[in-house]
Formats: structure tokens, sequence, C-alpha cells
């Protein structure tokens, strides 16, 4: 029964990119994998992953020296690790974390066919190679799917009791709730999420976009609901399905969350936390309409600013009065500067920046995924 579901799926559930944006070479020097049609980085392993349904999948593995945890991404549909390898080296770098992600079976470079079963094998292969290649404990994991990807993700998480946190970026209930408002659940469904995310032990934030119009927001909105462990969700006010990493509140949302997961010592503080945050009132960069250019920089660059807890008035002031304010500091976001040698406002609007402008180059998915001939969603 799984492999007539599965085949049904295929049919309008996957969009590999054909042809794959990059390929798979090795080095004469080292002998180790490395990718075409990217720049070669010394923090990036070129992976090659057998699973066990028979597939090779390829998966990229970035260290960050500073990091504390590991997030496994599975990413969204009609995209490869070729059209996704400046946005991990980006989300990286800034969230400080070492990043896994992976080309689902007949994405990029990874073997067989695409499937609802082959992806769970994928994330099992990309999350054992974690384990067993560079020693990760489960309780410093942090999956996150996008998309198509919240399907393995979930999948994956349902039955791990100690992973650390998740991550939702415009997930699905399932694959047939895209495409029609069912009340219950089919044999022949797919990524059955909405089934499956109670069972999750570890804390969920969710990322959607109110102007989704492939997955739309009451997806995110429901499982946000279900979720036993509710961190404060981001609903972004405009954003579409493919374009919420180009809203400043998105990387400045998850940098949050990275900061209390990190600083949390034990499970019980991370669900007391993840209450508390929700019982605050909403922040204003959580959920705000896109602005002009002049005003999103603006915007940038005050959001930053809070973020520092600095003015320019006060770096006028004496360098001994700004240590002590640094020191007395119990904020997050002063934290996470302080750690890197007190970033400045305008070093950190830059590179939220960068991010944006990145973003604008990458094709993420494919806007009609889960959407047959002649459906509406």
């Amino acid at each position: 029964m799984g492999a007539v579901t599965s085949s049904m799926a295929a049919k309008f559930a996957f969009f590999p990119p054909n042809p794959p944006s990059y390929g798979v070479v090795v080095e004469e020097s080292t002998g180790k994998l490395k990718l075409t049609e990217v720049a070669a980085k010394e923090n990036v392993d070129i992976l090659k992953l057998p699973t066990k349904k028979g597939t090779e999948i390829v998966a990229v593995y970035i260290r960050n020296p500073a990091a504390m945890l590991t997030v496994l991404y599975s990413h969204g549909n009609a995209a490869d690790l070729g059209q996704m390898y400046e946005l991990f080296i980006e989300l990286s770098h800034l969230l400080r974390v070492n990043l896994m992600g992976y080309d689902y079976s007949g994405y990029g470079r990874s073997t067989g066919k695409p499937s609802e079963q082959n992806t769970y094998a994928d994330i099992e292969a990309a999350y054992r190679c974690l384990e067993e290649t560079y020693g990760v404990k489960e309780e410093d994991v942090i999956l996150y799917g996008q998309s198509v990807g919240s399907g393995p993700t979930l999948d994956l998480a349902s039955r791990l009791s100690r992973l650390r946190a998740v991550v939702l970026h415009s997930p699905i209930l399932s694959g047939l709730r895209v495409m029609y408002a069912v009340k219950r659940t089919y044999w022949f469904d797919i990524y059955k999420n909405i089934d499956k995310i109670p069972l999750v032990e570890c804390p969920v934030l969710i990322i959607h976009g109110t102007a989704d119009d492939v997955v739309d927001c009451s997806h995110g909105k429901q499982l946000f609901e279900l979720s036993k462990q509710k961190y404060e969700p981001l609903w972004v006010k405009t954003g579409n399905h493919c374009d919420l990493e180009l809203f400043p509140e998105y990387i400045i949302h998850l940098k949050k969350f990275i900061s209390a997961i990190e600083k949390s010592t034990s499970f019980r503080n991370v669900s007391a936390l993840c209450m508390n945050q929700i019982d605050k009132p909403r922040s204003s960069t959580d959920c705000r309409p896109r602005l002009s250019t002049d005003q999103r920089e603006k915007s940038r660059l005050s959001t930053e600013k809070r973020e520092l807890r600095t003015s320019t008035d006060q770096r006028d002031k004496s360098r001994a009065s700004i240590d002590r304010k640094e020191k007395s500091s119990k904020s997050v976001d002063l934290s996470d500067k302080a750690n890197d040698n007190t970033e400045q406002p305008e070093k950190a609007r830059k590179s939220i920046d960068r991010f944006g402008n990145m973003m604008r180059s990458a094709v993420l998915c494919n806007i009609d995924c889960f959407k047959p001939v002649g459906a509406n969603v």
C-alpha cells in the first residue's frame, strides 16, 4: 500500500530540477568530493550517503567553530544543493550552527527516484551520518523542514524523543490537504504531518507567510495548535511561499529562537521558555507588511540597534560605561553580539542585507509544487 501511495504522489508532488544545478567531482590533490558550480569552502564537507532504500544521496556538512547546535535542513520542492548552497553557508554563519543539507533521492546528483518513503530513508541517512561521522548527539540537533521538507522532518522528529528542537518553514498539514479541504486522513495521502506533530516532544517553531498562495497559512497555524511544546511562531505578513528569507524578521526571529534553545540547560527549561515566549506581547517585527526600500533600510537598522541595545549616544559615551552596560545586560541578542566581539549595528545590518540580496537570486521551490494541473489551492 505504501508503494502505491508513493507512486501516485510522485506524479505530482516532486519536481527535481532538471538538469541538476551542480555536479560532484573528486579533487585530485585531496581525494575529497567537491561540488561544481559553487565556491569551494574549507569548512564544508561534501558527502555521498547510502540509504536503506538502496539509493545514494549527496549531502553537505558546514562546520562553524562557534556552534553548540547542528541543524539538519530538508529543503523545499524544485530545489537542489547547488541552489541552496549559499543559503546554507549564510545560515550557518548568521545562526552560529553547524548545518547539514542533503538532496532527496532523484534530486540533484542523488540516485534513485523521488518518493515519500525514499525521503524518509534520505533524512535517516543524513541523521545517521551526523551521529556516526561527526559525533553529534540527538539532544544537540535541530531539524529544519521547508515546505515538502516538513514531511521527512516531522516523520523523523516524531521518532526522536531527545531531539533539541524543530523548525517548520511554510509546512503542510498533508499533501492532499494542500489541494483539498478534507477533514480526515486517507490512506493515499502523503506526508501526514497533521497526525505526526502531536508525537513531537521537543519545542517547535513555525514560520509561515500570511499571503502564501501555495500552502495556505492555516496549515502552519493548525500545526502550531497541535504542537506539544510551542515556541512563539512567526507569521510573516504579505510573505508568500518562496520569499520568507527576504524579510528581515525571518533571520531575526530564527536567531532569537536558536539563542533561546542554546541557553536552555534542560528540556524542562526549554518547555517553560517556549510558553513564556508565547505569553509575551508580539513583537512588531514578527508580523509586519512589506515596506518600501527606504523604509526597510531604516527598519533593519532600527531593529539591529535594538538587538545590540546600543545607540549613537551610547557609543559616544566612555568605554567604561559601555563595558558596564554589556556586563549587566541579560538580553539574548546582546549576548549573541558580545560573543561576536560586539558587532556594530552597521555591520549587523549589512549582514542581513547580504542575506536578503543572496536570497533574491536563489530558486527555492516551484510555486506550483503539490498543485496538479487544473487544481486550485
